[in-house]
């Protein structure tokens, strides 16, 4: 008999063991359960608190475009399936949408309504300074070749911009995959509304502002083949008395490699001169229909677009650098006026490239064709040495691909 009690005493001792760890540790984790509910709450409540005073900011910024719900723009671009994608660049994914929305003023009626909706990769703090950077800017714009903002949405972390449609794409587009060569009259009317947009951006503007993305992917067309200078991504605006933006603490140089002006990797600045520099690659490009980062055999060398057109300028013969898909189909004399024009600003010294308002006259035929040497300068920046762009890439970092907007 003692040795059951002795027995059932040690039992029970293990079950009192038992239930005290039991209890000890029920107790351990509905404290850690708490601590996550609590912290879940407050990383919430912080959430919510942004995004109300970002929202409060936006709405308070004068002139701010509507504001869009995210379930209606969801709805407009089929739950923004992939088939609804117009580009990507390396700050989101653009979509084409289609609104239909009701009109009570016109009886209920709806109305159809096609957008491109920018969609921000990153929907963290890096994308809400992305996204701030270019809404701030983009929704004071007014100007007919500059791609219009209808509206944002900054919803549950998510964040939207709303832009007008362009039917027609992308210049780039047209350029390389279309089966339609792009004709003369477009081209020349394309440049024209480029350089335009770029001289509203540096001079009549209330702000000097740089775009610091000028290409042809960045350039979108219109019904009418109008050109929209798109995607303010990388855009800035310059603060007053000072006439060059630097963006710290950013490794590489942002843009795309063959439209970013050489001192820019020394620099690390933006300035107007380097859009005209980026300027005068698209105006070769769209000339020529080649890329300025394509490598044209000559002999045994490889040339870049720039250098391949300063060679023939030199040559006297720098009308054998039209686009040969337009079969003669041109204007001779505004073609080599269009490439002294691309060369002009092409220019690595920067000093040297002509502004906005002269681009615009020689465009227009109430300047001269520019003075181009025969002879492309070379670039040397004090205690570097000569300059060559086989240096650059190493440097060149942030490269941003193909978008619509």
């Amino acid at each position: 008999m003692q040795i059951e009690d002795l027995s059932v005493k040690k039992d029970r001792k293990w079950v009192v063991i038992g239930i005290g760890i039991g209890v000890v540790g029920m107790a351990v984790l509905a404290l850690f359960g708490l601590k996550l509910g609590i912290g879940y709450l407050r990383k919430k409540r912080k959430e919510q608190d942004e995004e109300s005073n970002v929202l409060g900011a936006l709405k308070r910024l004068p002139g701010m475009s509507r504001e869009f719900r995210y379930k209606d723009l969801k709805k407009a671009t089929d739950d923004f399936d992939e088939s609804m994608v117009l580009g990507q660049g390396g700050f989101g994914v653009v979509y084409r949408g289609v609104l239909r929305e009701k009109i009570e003023s016109i009886g209920g009626s709806a109305t159809i309504t096609e957008v491109a909706v920018k969609k921000f990769l990153r929907d963290n703090i890096k994308g809400k300074d992305d996204f701030w950077a270019e809404l701030t800017i983009i929704h004071r714009l007014r100007h007919k070749h500059l791609v219009r903002l209808v509206g944002w949405c900054y919803e549950k972390g998510k964040l939207l911009l709303v832009y007008d449609y362009m039917p027609n794409g992308s210049l780039e587009k047209h350029l390389y995959e279309s089966s339609n060569t792009l004709n003369w009259r477009h081209r020349y009317k394309i440049l024209a509304g480029v350089a335009s947009a770029l001289h509203y951006l540096h001079n009549d503007f209330d702000q000097k502002v740089v775009h610091r993305d000028l290409k042809a992917s960045n350039i979108l067309l219109d019904s009418s083949f109008n050109a929209r200078l798109g995607d303010f991504g990388l855009a800035r605006a310059i603060e007053d008395e000072r006439n060059s933006y630097c963006e710290l603490g950013v490794a590489g140089v942002p843009g795309t490699m063959g439209y970013v002006a050489p001192e820019c990797f020394h620099t690390g600045k933006a300035t107007p001169e380097s859009d005209v520099f980026g300027f005068g690659a698209v105006v070769l490009e769209v000339v020529c229909g080649k890329s300025p980062g394509v490598k044209i055999q000559l002999g045994d060398n490889l040339l870049t677009l720039v250098d391949w057109v300063w060679m023939l300028h030199r040559e006297g013969r720098i009308q054998e650098a039209v686009d040969e898909r337009l079969n003669d189909d041109y204007e001779v004399e505004e073609a080599k006026r269009l490439l002294l024009l691309g060369l002009a600003c092409s220019n690595v010294v920067d000093g040297e490239r002509p502004q906005t308002q002269t681009i615009c006259q020689i465009i227009a035929e109430t300047l001269p064709p520019p003075h181009v040497p025969p002879f492309k300068p070379v670039f040397t920046w004090p205690s570097l040495g000569v300059f060559t762009y086989n240096s650059l890439d190493s440097a060149f970092s942030n490269t941003t691909s193909s978008s619509r907007i």
